[in-house]
């Protein structure tokens, strides 16, 4: 089993806005992520840890400038924090072995898919396409990943 950790020289090496978003609890402009209209088959994981977060086939397009998506690959991964800041409660996602902010859970997904929207900054993510999963070490998800429209 892969030994996912907040990995002080990957941190070093993340842009001014990774940096901000996944150790400052920053948030990316609605519309300018790089993965938001990312459309590939493969998995997102944690720009810091490695950690396997979301797959292709549960991302949909919600309109909210973020990319979306309707449910992690492994729950373990994904741990959840109640938020107030911005005079509102929502809640946060963060990574679990990278601490990384993510972004935040609603309740408002796709009803036919269990209903929640996780809003996720693209800045905590790297995208790794099928075809190098099994090379990057992430083979064991492969059967998550489906053909995207």
């Amino acid at each position: 089993m892969t030994q996912y950790t907040k990995n002080p020289d990957v941190i070093a090496t993340l842009s001014p806005e990774e940096f901000y978003v996944t150790q400052e609890s920053g948030t990316e402009r609605p519309g300018t992520g790089k993965l938001l209209n990312n459309k590939e088959p493969g998995i997102y994981v944690d720009i810091v840890s490695g950690e396997p977060l979301f797959a292709s086939g549960d991302k949909y397009e919600s309109g909210c400038g973020w990319p979306s998506f309707t449910k992690p690959i492994v729950d373990a991964y994904v741990e959840e924090f109640s938020d107030s800041t911005l005079g509102m409660v929502r809640t946060e996602v963060r990574s679990k072995h990278g601490d990384s902010h993510l972004g935040h859970v609603f309740p408002d997904g796709p009803r036919d898919r269990g209903g929640l929207r996780y809003c996720i900054n693209s800045a905590s993510l790297r995208f790794v396409h099928r075809d190098d999963m099994e090379a990057e070490g992430y083979g064991d998800y492969i059967n998550q990943v489906e053909d995207v429209a």
